[in-house]
């Protein structure tokens, strides 16, 4: 118990500094702190400035104010607000049958009707009535008034709170959404709600100190609550349209490091497996070895779940493995941009082909879950489908729900699920396709024997054998083998090509700027080098403009030479493909306003 709070409390310090926190700061400072300024004169003990020395009959006269506690109560009613509705909130909606998305409007609803209550501070007194005796808490008369209405912005702010994705928040959301909600996971998610709220309650705190010593807010004490209000119903607004995601996408994920660093901790992985990342749900896909070359018995499949939008069903409709007990499924982690899914999916589109009509019946489901921000537009997806000629059904996990619930790590990454909706076999990454496809027919043929199997499909394994080099990310976050001048750091600056460029790595020419998406060229000169070793190459391109790019092999000959015409939608675009496998440098050149994201080998 005691490193699970240890670790929630860590992991939400820096969810607390990190870029989600941004969109909270602007009301919480003045929300929260400036609003509960003590009045110029005040002291802490209830006198008026004296020092303790005024008369009986002006200490009778005076107004006795104890300093506003309500930068507490507003950091409270968030932690409170954040726990209970992260843990049962999903839950109970389900129980209920009513929309998971009806928690945020309620709360976007609660904040600009706090918002119109700090502008018109009668219709306030009615909105907090329900919450009075703990604005009262610890505070008297003067005070009281200040504080009024900062549980219910804490509630508010906690409903809407959506802090940066990371393995303690996958921990507490599926601990919620499982309803596996035992005391490890409640410890798990107040320490959490706590570590995030400690830099928002110094920001707080912050603002009530400089609204006491500055004059001017002393002077507009009136002028400032109504400015706090309308600040409050901006960001209401703002997170109605998802305008603070927009802006955020574009920030350099500066505490990306220090959460990796959280992220690979062995200590941390196996805490959070206890603390509600392993449930009873998902607890038996552990018995699955990856790619086993047999039928394993690992537990009843977990439901798919949070899907933002269904394609390829039936007008948009939901499917449910409960309601497909009877047929073989198979689930497919998949992301349209991702070369190693490209690679699987002509495998899966011919087993959908060959089997879906085979007994009582074959199933693929393919859980889209974006890698990047642009893979979360529907849109794109659509288009991603269509390229790659998917036709079987398509999930949309935009929130990663069925993602975590299957533990998984990885993309591609096949489960294999009998009649009975028990996981049989797992595999993780590209490859192996006959053996799983073996295991295919051996299920459709528990499910329903003496069935007739159409021939095995004969598509050829695209997949790398040799080793080649690894996916290159140009994002900051992500990035791990990039070896040139000067550091590879957020923002904007001129790189300089590396003269020898070390294999496997790459190196930045020209004006770029790089954020935790990728990087975008700022000038026409700039370029990008990668020391290769496969036999294809591919870039994920976005933006409009046309790139050079060269391949050269160990000597300097050149191997491949071509223009790529880049528009529309980020997508994958082919630089070298081979039979062999080869080795040299490639060179892009990428003109003003084009950004790289990925280059993936094969």
């Amino acid at each position: 118990m005691g490193t699970l709070i240890v670790i929630g409390l860590l992991g939400g310090l820096i969810t607390g500094i990190s870029p989600c926190i941004l969109p909270m700061l602007p009301v919480i400072f003045f929300a929260g702190g400036v609003q509960g300024a003590r009045p110029r004169g005040a002291d802490d003990t209830g006198g008026t400035g004296t020092g303790g020395t005024a008369t009986a009959t002006a200490t009778a006269t005076t107004v006795r104010t104890r300093r506003s506690l309500r930068p507490y109560i507003v950091i409270a009613g968030l932690v409170v607000s954040f726990t209970v509705f992260t843990l049962l909130g999903s839950l109970l909606l389900t129980v209920l049958g009513l929309p998971q998305d009806l928690l945020r409007w309620a709360g976007i609803t609660l904040l600009i009707l706090l918002g119109i209550g700090m502008i018109v501070p009668r219709f306030e007194t009615i909105l907090e009535r329900p919450f009075q005796r703990i604005a009262a808490f610890g505070a008297k008369r003067g005070a009281a008034r200040q504080d009024r209405g900062a549980f219910v912005l804490g509630m508010g702010l906690g409903v809407l709170y959506v802090p940066c994705a990371g393995p303690v928040l996958a921990a507490i959301t599926v601990a919620g959404a499982t309803g596996n909600i035992g005391p490890g996971a409640v410890a798990l998610t107040v320490s959490f709600a706590v570590g995030a709220a400690l830099p928002l309650l110094v920001f707080a705190l912050a603002g009530r100190r400089i609204a006491e010593r500055v004059q001017a807010f002393q002077r507009h004490t009136k002028a400032i609550r109504t400015g706090g209000g309308v600040v409050v119903i901006l960001l209401a607004i703002a997170l109605a349209l998802n305008l603070p995601a927009a802006i955020q996408r574009q920030l350099p994920d500066y505490t990306g490091a220090l959460q990796e660093r959280v992220d690979s901790s062995e200590t941390v992985r196996q805490a959070l497996d206890l603390g509600g990342l392993v449930t009873d749900e998902n607890r038996e896909l552990s018995n699955c070895s990856n790619g086993a070359p047999v039928l394993e018995e690992c537990g009843t499949a977990p439901e798919i779940r949070g899907i933002d939008t269904w394609l390829n069903t039936p007008e948009g409709e939901a499917l449910r493995l409960e309601a497909l007990r009877g047929q073989v499924v198979l689930v497919d982690f998949w992301t349209y941009s991702c070369i190693n899914c490209q690679r699987a999916i002509p495998h899966l589109n011919a087993w959908y082909d060959a089997y879906a009509d085979v007994g009582e019946g074959f199933e693929v489901i393919g859980v889209h879950t974006p890698e990047f921000a642009f893979e979360r537009e529907t849109r794109n997806v659509i288009k991603g489908a269509e390229d790659l000629d998917v036709t079987y059904p398509i999930a949309q996990d935009n929130s990663y729900s069925t993602w975590t619930a299957y533990r998984n790590r990885y993309w591609p990454a096949q489960y294999l699920i009998d009649s009975d909706g028990a996981v049989r076999h797992i595999r993780l990454g590209e490859g192996g396709y006959e053996n799983t496809e073996k295991l295919i027919r051996e299920l459709l043929t528990d499910a329903n024997p003496g069935v007739q199997l159409p021939a095995a499909t004969t598509v050829q394994d695209a997949s790398p054998l040799d080793e080649i080099t690894p996916e290159t990310y140009f994002s900051i976050k992500r990035v791990i083998n990039y070896a040139g001048e000067p550091d590879y750091a957020a923002g904007a600056q001129e790189f300089v090509l590396a003269d020898e460029q070390q294999q496997d790595t790459f190196s930045l020419g020209g004006s770029w700027e790089v954020d935790f998406q990728g990087a975008r060229a700022l000038s026409d000169d700039a370029q990008v080098r990668v020391a290769y070793r496969s036999a294809d190459v591919f870039v994920v391109l976005g933006g409009e403009g046309t790139v050079e790019a060269t391949v050269t092999d160990t000597d300097g000959e050149v191997q491949e030479s071509l223009k790529i015409d880049v528009s529309g939608n980020p997508r994958l675009y082919p630089v070298l493909e081979g039979d062999d496998r080869t080795e040299g440098l490639v060179d892009l050149k990428v003109p003003e306003g084009v950004q790289v994201f990925t280059m993936t080998f094969g």
